[in-house]
């Protein structure tokens, strides 16, 4: 018998590292993230599209890298407590070209943040940040595509980040990566109801998946960005799927939003 539960009776933690507290019902607050839960260690130029995202100095979340000038994230790694105005943009870097956390590629600053304004209640948790200065891509420093089609309930779908290891646990300096399999929206439902068109389910075994400081981070499908890494269920490595915001639903408001 499948456990089926609804919003307003799980504990969720949005993915991102900060003052972050455990919210109940239909509030949540960012939390720290730092590796993938079982993850493996990637190698040099596996995933030039990642970023690591810093608050003032301070490493909170992922990102991808989606042209020249823009990376896309998750709105709750940017904006004031639970509400959709955006912090302002001198307050980020992005650290790009490097698969350690605190050291190599380049430190980019942040000139402006766009928000989706339906972000909300953990739905459309997508934000643009336009970089400062225009990439020079490298072998280390690349874009990634964006997935424009629904990605096939049991096919396996490719996260990354500096998340935790564990719930509670430490943060790597290594990029981290992991495979989880792509759930549709009924089975998304049925484990924890959630199968909403926005968000992408992602099921995995116990002691694997998401975790806090992987929010924003990329989910990769085919070699292209599906998702967009939100919220856990329940807490990290549990038994229960991850929710990324679907790319292909915010496909028009990201190319509507890139100058």
């Amino acid at each position: 018998m499948v456990l089926k539960l609804t919003l307003s009776s799980f504990t969720a933690a949005l993915l991102c590292l900060g003052l972050c507290l455990l919210h109940a019902a239909t509030h949540l607050s960012a939390q720290p993230i730092s590796k993938v839960v079982g993850g493996k260690d990637a190698d040099i130029g596996q995933f030039p599209h990642q970023v690591a995202l810093f608050k003032d100095g301070s490493f909170t979340c992922g990102g991808s890298i989606i042209s020249s000038r823009y990376v896309l994230t998750a709105a709750h790694c940017v904006v004031v407590g639970n509400g959709i105005e955006t912090l302002p943009g001198k307050y980020f870097t992005v650290r790009v070209g490097s698969i350690q956390r605190l050291a190599g590629g380049k430190l980019i600053p942040i000139k402006n943040i766009i928000v989706r304004q339906s972000y909300g209640n953990f739905l459309d948790d997508v934000a643009l940040l336009e970089l400062a200065t225009e990439l020079v891509f490298t072998k280390n420093i690349q874009k990634i595509d964006l997935f424009d089609q629904e990605v096939p309930k049991g096919q396996d779908v490719v996260i990354s980040g500096w998340g935790r290891i564990k719930h509670g646990g430490e943060i790597p300096h290594r990029l981290q990566y992991n495979i989880l399999t792509a759930l549709d929206a009924a089975s998304c439902n049925e484990s924890i109801g959630w199968g909403k068109e926005q968000i992408l389910c992602l099921a995995h075994p116990k002691d694997n998946g998401a975790c806090n400081g992987d929010s924003g981070g990329p989910a990769t499908y085919q070699g292209k960005l599906v998702g967009v890494a939100g919220f856990v269920y329940g807490g990290c490595g549990n038994i229960y799927p991850d929710g990324y915001a679907k790319v292909k639903y915010h496909l028009e408001w990201i190319q509507s939003n890139m100058k």
